[in-house]
């Protein structure tokens, strides 16, 4: 059984309670850490099909599968795969942005 505080998810194992943060995701759920759930408690969850699994942050992809949307850097897979070469898309997962002119021809040298 668990209970939402402020910041933080409480979890209650027989008469041991232990508190789990709650975490701002990049972009849509919150979740909470339970990194140390097995060391505190000695168990483990278990996610069928990963549907509540989270990656927690990352600045580099973001995937909704429910909803369709796959972005790399902010930028929606379908504009990336119809409108960028392959060194673009490399240039961009590396340094974070499109690459302007010159970026580019310095990047394919």
């Amino acid at each position: 059984m668990s209970e939402h505080t402020n910041n933080a998810v409480v979890l209650r194992y027989g008469d041991d309670e232990y508190t789990y943060p709650v975490i701002d995701s990049t972009v849509g759920d919150k979740g909470f850490d339970i990194g140390k759930l097995r060391a505190n408690t000695g168990l483990v969850t278990l996610d069928s099909g990963y549907g509540n699994t989270a990656a927690y942050k990352s600045a580099i992809t973001y995937l909704d599968g429910e909803q369709g949307i796959l972005r790399y850097r902010g930028y929606p897979i379908e504009q990336l795969a119809e409108r960028s070469s392959f060194l673009e898309v490399a240039y961009t997962l590396i340094n974070g942005d499109l690459p302007k002119v010159d970026e580019l021809a310095d990047f394919k040298n």
